[in-house]
């Protein structure tokens, strides 16, 4: 097959034909880049979110008012002290022995500071077989797990010598250093395992170590300068650890495949008797265009994040951006350089046997699986899409009753940790005393008669109400003007009880009380507040980050393929592979169906800020499919082919690429579902079942059979439409040949 002459115009184009033409410029300027980034990054320094602007509302103005009064929280701790059989009191003097003990052997220990006795606080069970010890850690809260241990020591010597009792110690520092011991490497593990995973399904893919190792190249490339340009931009937006993971999933995901679109178009077309300048430059003019179209997209969808108004999202956000950018800008400038300084190189490190089927059955050919799946969904294009549709639609039902929360630590660990039984143990004897409300009063004069009296009828009320059974704690800080009250909520680890009491707290007993008093403060946080003034806020997000991302996707697709009905059928198809999603998650992690297979527990609810999340991330990266697989068939279709044909040809020939990104993307989203965190699993679970039934039941079955039914009205643009502006991939109408033969002359523009 001899070779034409292609000319191109478009953006993508532009960049892979310069690129080509200045390789040794090109690729010297992307390491540059990224040298720069990360250096520049790193004299920068990183910001990362403060506590007090994760919330907006109380919290937030709870975390101010400590702030402005430069108020330092020590890290407290808690000495459950429990009869293991209920044979001993805490009158008793076996008991007493014990806590004196454990007194003593905390304040041996230098590390800690304002010890106090049960019997001074009257930190003593309703039943009388349990007490707490109650200290704070000296030194920085932050870093307090670091020096814990030789307190955790000294409570389990006093646990051997009182063998009868139950000490065990909880708080913000052991359990942190509890964590951090059992599953400190875990997301490190995961984040590790995601490359050696992508560079071996890479592997099998192309059959040729080089061409594997490109994608994970310009993948692991891409997510440095992102990390080193997030350094740069915390200073006016903050980062924060969860955006790091994050971002490194999005990075992997979108960099190897906007790669793999790029490298297995530029392959195929080699394969069917261009030379290499001609196929660099019909890879640009198609799938350069299609990554661009779909990094424009996915970018759009993550901005959606920056609706919430909450700080993690917003991080998480803005870092997912920068990077599929970075990725984006990669794939259509870098990558066209270095397949033409590799020529036939690409192909070093041929793995025997694999390599050589691939060359024989190679893209050209399309899927032997989906050219058979094809025929079927094409010979009955409306059982097809009625089955599809009937499947998804009974997989998303469950996701009709999803309730979302933050998950309590039972629900996050499961029984895998000591501190667990602690905490439920804790919660048990002393209702939301692991994890208590605290109202942050602010005054003119915290030392007023009518402030003090306020304050002491807040402490009567909050439990006459039957919002706590007590004890309630006042801290004054006299020098601030400030005093910190902790109530502990009835309902402990029961959110919903637990919220009741909040509600109870805020809106009957603050206001017969401290809000009688005129000039004070006293917003209401805590770990209860905090998770339920995060669920509020979120929901409130939901409706605009709906609309921005549904609506500037619809206009991007409508703009890139010039066709209301693409646009509208695009949206459709993602919105019913989310919904597909939620049900999964509502199912097993919700209501427990097939939860062990997954290695989870069904713990009562969706954590929180997921749903969000997953619409965004999901309507991201499945437009890299579908722009992907629409423009393969467009593109047929404006060569000639009917649009049947076109259908055929452009999903088969796509398949071995979605299928390869889309195993990868599993594959590394599948990684995160084995960590240990319950959040943690549904994320992975929920990504990595969205991505395939997005790749398989949608890509492979329903958006062919629906754009078989719409015949020709695939391509429909209102008249009064015609104006807009035309970024479609154009290319001269051929006649429709005989056999998908390739190689052919063509024209092609961008």
């Amino acid at each position: 097959m001899g070779n034409t002459d292609v000319r191109v115009r478009g953006l993508a184009a532009r960049a892979g034909g310069w690129s080509a033409r200045h390789r040794w410029a090109a690729v010297g300027i992307w390491v540059l880049f990224v040298v720069l980034a990360m250096g520049l990054g790193s004299a920068a320094g990183r910001v990362n979110v403060d506590e007090s602007d994760q919330l907006k509302g109380e919290t937030h103005t709870a975390a101010r008012i400590i702030d402005d009064a430069g108020i330092k929280e020590p890290a407290g701790e808690t000495i459950l002290v429990q009869s293991k059989d209920g044979a001993v009191k805490a009158t008793g003097g076996e008991f007493r022995a014990a806590v004196a003990d454990v007194v003593k052997a905390v304040r041996g220990t230098g590390r800690v500071t304002g010890v106090t006795s049960p019997y001074d606080s009257h930190a003593i069970s309703r039943d009388g077989r349990s007490a707490l010890v109650q200290f704070d850690m000296r030194g920085d809260a932050d870093t307090a797990y670091e020096r814990v241990q030789p307190v955790v020591d000294a409570v389990a010597g006093a646990q051997k010598a009182h063998g009868s009792l139950r000490i065990e110690e909880i708080g913000g520092a052991s359990m942190t250093k509890q964590y951090k011991d059992a599953f400190g490497n875990d997301f490190q593990q995961a984040e590790y395992s995601a490359v050696p995973v992508a560079l071996g399904i890479l592997l099998i893919a192309f059959g040729a170590l080089v061409a594997a190792l490109l994608p994970v190249g310009l993948a692991i490339t891409a997510i440095m300068a992102t990390m080193g340009l997030m350094g740069l931009v915390s200073h006016l937006q903050p980062m924060s650890d969860t955006a790091n993971s994050v971002m490194l999933l999005v990075g992997m995901a979108v960099g190897v495949d906007y790669c793999l679109f790029y490298l297995r178009r530029e392959r195929e077309e080699r394969d069917a008797g261009r030379d290499a300048g001609t196929a660099l430059r019909i890879a640009a003019a198609t799938s350069g265009r299609a990554i661009i179209v779909s990094g424009v997209t996915v970018c759009v969808a993550m901005a959606g994040m920056l609706f919430t108004g909450l700080a993690t999202f917003e991080a998480m956000g803005l870092a997912s951006m920068m990077v599929v950018a970075v990725a984006m800008v990669g794939s259509v400038t870098v990558l066209p350089a270095l397949l033409s300084l590799l020529g036939e190189r690409v192909e070093k490190g041929r793995i025997p046997f694999l390599g050589r089927r691939k060359r024989r059955h190679g893209a050209a050919e399309g899927s032997r699986f989906w050219s058979a799946v094809l025929r079927g969904v094409l010979a009955r294009p409306l059982v097809s899409a009625a089955v599809a549709v009937g499947a998804l639609l009974a997989v998303a039902a469950p996701a009709l009753g999803m309730k979302t929360q933050q998950l309590t630590l039972d629900q996050e660990f499961g029984n895998s940790l000591p501190m667990v039984q602690t905490y439920d143990r804790l919660n048990e004897a002393f209702p939301g005393g692991s994890e208590p409300a605290q109202v942050v009063v602010k005054a003119k004069d915290i030392n007023a008669p009518e402030v003090r009296r306020a304050l002491a009828d807040f402490r009567a009320q909050a439990v006459s109400s039957g919002a706590s059974r007590g004890p309630v704690d006042i801290k004054l800080h006299a020098a601030q003007n400030v005093a910190l009250i902790s109530v502990p909520l009835v309902g402990g680890s029961d959110m919903d009880r637990a919220v009741k009491s909040l509600d109870k707290l805020r809106d009957e007993v603050r206001p017969a009380t401290l809000g009688k008093v005129a000039g004070v403060e006293a917003p209401v946080s805590g770990q209860v507040a905090g998770s339920h003034d995060f669920n509020d806020q979120l929901l409130g997000s939901v409706v605009p980050v709906f609309v921005f991302v549904v609506v500037f996707a619809f206009l991007l697709m409508l703009l890139s393929f010039r066709s209301l009905t693409v646009a509208i059928t695009s949206i459709l198809l993602n919105l019913l592979s989310v919904g597909a999603a939620y049900g999964i998650l509502v199912a097993v992690f919700q209501h427990g169906w097939g939860a062990s297979l997954v290695g989870a527990e069904g713990v009562g609810a969706i954590v929180t800020w997921l749903p969000l999340f997953l619409f965004v991330i999901l309507f991201g990266l499945s437009m890299d499919y579908h722009v992907f697989v629409v423009s393969r068939i467009r593109e047929a279709r404006m060569r000639g082919r009917t649009t049947r044909d076109a259908i055929q040809h452009g999903v088969v020939t796509t398949a071995g690429v979605v299928t390869s990104a889309a195993v990868i993307m599993v594959a590394v989203f599948a990684i995160f579902g084995t960590l240990s965190m319950q959040s943690m699993k549904q994320m992975g679970v929920g990504l990595a079942a969205a991505v395939l039934i997005d790749a398989t039941v949608i890509r492979g079955v329903l958006l062919p059979a629906v754009m078989a039914l719409l015949g020709e009205r695939n391509w429909y643009l209102p008249k009064w439409l015609h104006r807009l502006p035309d970024l479609t991939h154009d290319e001269s109408p051929e006649p429709a040949a005989p056999a998908p033969v390739r190689g052919e002359g063509e024209r092609l523009t961008v």
